[in-house]
């Protein structure tokens, strides 16, 4: 069964949010057009997880077996997404991500390749670097060229941090540099 999928227009910034009311979706076809002419990138949370919130105590970021990691069902869902892009022959010119594990796994089984950007570091256990990180994102968003996108595997307080959006475990924002720092959210999609 197809979940109704929805989008939000919201435009971001450290001083304050903006948000429009709840949009009706738009088809994967419309999605991929915004891909295609590119000056965005897709911000996905990490696929579905064992139970759990954050990572246990002691979790060691170079060991695997100490965190939080991908369940059966994300990694399916990981596959599910690079399914999504291939069908539609959308090849991003960057993957990008976290260097937790369960960001690096959905990045490696949804696209094949990826590069750790520690701007994408969950901050869920230390919030004083995420001014710093959103800052880099923004400015990254911004030097995105016309016709290329980006993809960024990240964290829920990344998400919140950069666009003041929630997501489901799987789901990604096509977001864009806007006016003035601000980040605008084209579209919303599970990308399934």
């Amino acid at each position: 069964m197809k979940r109704r999928q929805t989008f939000q227009i919201v435009l971001a910034n450290s001083v304050g949010l903006l948000a429009a009311p709840l949009l009706r979706a738009q088809p994967s076809s419309d999605i991929a057009a915004l891909l295609r002419a590119g000056s965005c990138a897709v911000m996905l949370r990490h696929a579905q997880t064992d139970a759990g919130v954050g990572d246990p105590p002691g979790f060691q970021i170079d060991n695997c077996n100490t965190q939080r990691n991908l369940s059966a069902q994300g990694r399916a869902q990981a596959a599910a997404i690079g399914r999504w892009f291939s069908s539609r022959s959308l090849v991003p010119v960057s993957v990008q991500s976290s260097p937790w594990c369960r960001c690096m796994d959905t990045a490696r089984l949804a696209f094949g390749r990826f590069n750790v950007l520690t701007a994408l570091s969950s901050t869920f256990e230390e919030q004083s670097n995420q001014v710093a990180q959103t800052r880099v994102l923004q400015t990254r968003l911004a030097a995105i060229s016309p016709r290329t996108f980006e993809v960024w595997v990240t964290h829920q307080v990344n998400v919140s941090a950069l666009t003041a959006a929630g997501l489901s475990m799987g789901e990604g924002l096509v977001i864009q540099a806007a006016a003035n720092g601000t980040v605008k959210i084209l579209a919303r999609s599970l990308f399934e």
